[in-house]
Parts: structure tokens; C-alpha cells; sequence
């Protein structure tokens, strides 16, 4: 069987203000590319990877058909890290935001660690929160090898509450494939790593249970910062281990911040610690915050529940 041929796209240019070459398709031009690149998909035949064929496709991620953007991206991720370099300068460069939601999610179908630091820029300077979504997206994709860069997110006083979350969520995402990198990183001087750290090995704390892990949290349990000693509690009540964790979680009960007191309860009646209820008992007699003290009693009465069954 004779080799299938395809046309090749044409295509115009223009120049843009850094002066390089950037490609513009017409509608009618942006189909006839998408038809034969899912030809060429389809026949599972290589995408051509030179410059000027990876700037026309990048060029079809403007296009306002969903679809076809899609069958863009797709051949772009197909390509792999040659379309590295053309999609970071698209989604940093580019004033069309379409152009730069779209780089920065074909960048996530490549995951490569050369697009790093795009990444992080555009995830700080972009003003378009789908494009910081998306390249926080791409970051937790590459995996290890982004674990610093998302954590120098987390040390940057500026960084929004938006950005914070998401790094957070890039590092429960990545979790046990990067174990060494945030068992540093749970000691770090910065409170907001910490936590994030901690957060992030909790998944790995209950499927692996790594006794490292478990070290890092009783020294979380009496970390400076509450919101860490609050997370650390919630992991405990998460192990499902009982008999390790009812002495720590007993302790917690007294600490000086009220969510901390408060998780620490809960976690007591998750693991059905049935004889921490005398000191639960005691203690919501003396809470003076009235939201642990309903929470206090609560898991009483779920515990006794559970110790009369």
C-alpha cells in the first residue's frame, strides 16, 4: 500500500512587536489544517515538528471553534517537546486569551520540565484566572521535577489567596511521587510551605504509612503556626489508627486555638477513641469557644453511641 499523501496547509504571516514571525489563519484555513491533521492522526502518522509547521498549529489555538482547537492541541501534544518553546512564547506573548488558555493546556498534554519557568510566570503574571489554573495545571503534569517552583510560589508574600489554593493543590496532586521533596519542604522556615507540605504527604501517610511521616506530624502537632498544628490533627483522625494517634490527638485538645481543639474532637470521633470521653467530658465543661464546645459534645455522644454498641 502506497504511502497516503496530504496537502499541506497554507498559511500567512505576519510580523509581530518582538519582530518574529506569527502565523494567522482565516477560518477556511484553520479548518483545512484541523481536517488534515486528524487525517494524519488518525492514520497514525507522525505530526511534522519543523518551526513553521508547529507556528501554524499554535496559531489554530485562536481559533473560536472549540473543536478545532482541540484537534490543534492534540497535534501540538502529539509533537511533544519540540512545540515547547513556540506554546511558552504563545501563552506568555500572546493577546488573545483564548491563545493563552489553550497554550497553557497543550503544555499539560506535554509535561516538560523545559516549560517551568513559563509556566510559573504566566501563572503570576497573567490576569486571566483560567490561564493561572491552567498553567498551575501543566505544573502538577511534569510532577517532581515542579515541586520547587510550586514552592516558591508558596514563599512569595504577594502571591493571592487564588494562586495559594492551587499550589496547594498541585502538591496534594503530585503527593507520593515526590516524597524526599516535601518531607524537606515540611520543615521549611516558611509557615505557608509548611502547611502545604504537610497537607500534601497526607495521602501518602495513609497508603504507604511511612513512619518519616508520621515523625513529621508530632512535629507539626507543635508547630508556631496553628493552621499546620489544625491540618496535622485532621491527618491523624485520617490514619485510621487509633491506638497510634488517640494520645496526640488527647494532647490537642488543650491547644491554645480554638480549631485546633475543635479538629482534635473530631478526629477523636472518627477514630472512635471511645476512652478519650472522660477528657472530652471535663474539657467542654471548661470550653469557653462555643463552637468546639457543640462540637465537643457531639463527639461525646457519638462515642458513647459507639462504646454502648
Amino acid at each position: 500500500m502506497e504511502k497516503e499523501e496530504f496537502p499541506k496547509p497554507i498559511f500567512q504571516e505576519k510580523k509581530s512587536l518582538n519582530h518574529s514571525a506569527v502565523v494567522q489563519l482565516n477560518e477556511e484555513e484553520a479548518l483545512d489544517l484541523a481536517t488534515h491533521l486528524k487525517e494524519k492522526l488518525k492514520a497514525g502518522l507522525p505530526i511534522d515538528a519543523d518551526p513553521q509547521s508547529i507556528a501554524t498549529m499554535v496559531a489554530g489555538l485562536g481559533d473560536p471553534r472549540g473543536l478545532l482547537r482541540l484537534r490543534f492541541a492534540d497535534s501540538l501534544g502529539s509533537v511533544g517537546k519540540a512545540a515547547v518553546p513556540s506554546l511558552s512564547q504563545a501563552m506568555l506573548l500572546s493577546d488573545q486569551v483564548t491563545v493563552r488558555r489553550a497554550a497553557a493546556k497543550t503544555l499539560t498534554l506535554i509535561s516538560d520540565p523545559a516549560s517551568l519557568a513559563a509556566l510559573t510566570d504566566a501563572f503570576l503574571n497573567d490576569e486571566d484566572s483560567v490561564v493561572q489554573g491552567s498553567a498551575m495545571g501543566a505544573m502538577a503534569a511534569i510532577g517532581t521535577d515542579a515541586v520547587e517552583a510550586i514552592l516558591s510560589i508558596l514563599k512569595k508574600a504577594e502571591s493571592s489567596e487564588m494562586q495559594i489554593g492551587l499550589a496547594n493543590w498541585a502538591l496534594a496532586f503530585i503527593g507520593d511521587r515526590a516524597p524526599e521533596a516535601l518531607r524537606d519542604a515540611a520543615q521549611s522556615t516558611h509557615p505557608s510551605v509548611r502547611k502545604a507540605a504537610i497537607s500534601a504527604l497526607g495521602s501518602q501517610i495513609q497508603s504507604l504509612d511511612a513512619q518519616k511521616d508520621r515523625d513529621l506530624l508530632c512535629r507539626a502537632l507543635s508547630d508556631s503556626c496553628s493552621e499546620i498544628r489544625s491540618e496535622a490533627v485532621t491527618l491523624i483522625g485520617n490514619l485510621e489508627d487509633a491506638e497510634w494517634g488517640e494520645s496526640f490527638l488527647v494532647k490537642a485538645l488543650s491547644d491554645s486555638d480554638s480549631w485546633v481543639r475543635k479538629n482534635s474532637a473530631l478526629s477523636l470521633m472518627k477514630l472512635e477513641c471511645t476512652s478519650s470521653i472522660p477528657i472530652l467530658l471535663r474539657l467542654s465543661e471548661q470550653e469557653s469557644d462555643p463552637v468546639v464546645s457543640r462540637v465537643m459534645n457531639l463527639a461525646i455522644d457519638r462515642l458513647q453511641k459507639s462504646e454502648d454498641s
